[in-house]
């Protein structure tokens, strides 16, 4: 018998395009840029090099305690939330590199890093036991 919600996985957001719809995820990723009409974040993580997926995290569950920083362009926030299907609801007038893949993420919770250390993030995410893919399993009490 579950005694709250299921735990997140935690993923480098590059592996988040092989999740199935419906995953609960946890994610590093770097403001690319926000549509306030659409209530959607851009997010990118290039790890490993090369990669080149953007996340599209729909934050409208989120509006009435999103502020500045989780908004500006540059800033590297924390998500938790569910792979969602492509709802069209992705901005289309803002300009952006080519995505060679891409995940719609629907927002339960998001976070400022504060100060990071993006080269020992990534590395602990590749070497941590257990690893697979860049997947990790995160329980609550690990938060």
């Amino acid at each position: 018998m579950s005694r709250g919600p299921l735990p997140s996985k935690l993923h480098l957001l590059s592996s988040l395009p092989g999740c199935s719809e419906g995953d609960k995820v946890r994610f590093l990723g770097c403001i690319a840029s926000y549509s306030t009409q659409h209530a959607v974040l851009s997010l990118q993580h290039p790890c490993p090099k090369g990669t080149n997926v953007t996340a599209f995290v729909n934050v409208q569950l989120l509006l009435p305690a999103l502020n500045s920083e989780l908004t500006n362009v540059g800033e590297w926030i924390n998500v938790i939330g569910y792979v969602t299907s492509h709802s069209g609801s992705r901005p289309t007038n803002e300009p952006r590199p080519p995505i060679t893949s891409s995940v719609h993420i629907k927002a339960m919770m998001i976070w400022p890093t504060g100060p990071l250390d993006l080269q020992f993030v990534q590395g602990a995410l590749f070497n941590r036991q257990g690893s697979r893919d860049g997947v990790l399993e995160v329980h609550a009490e690990q938060r």
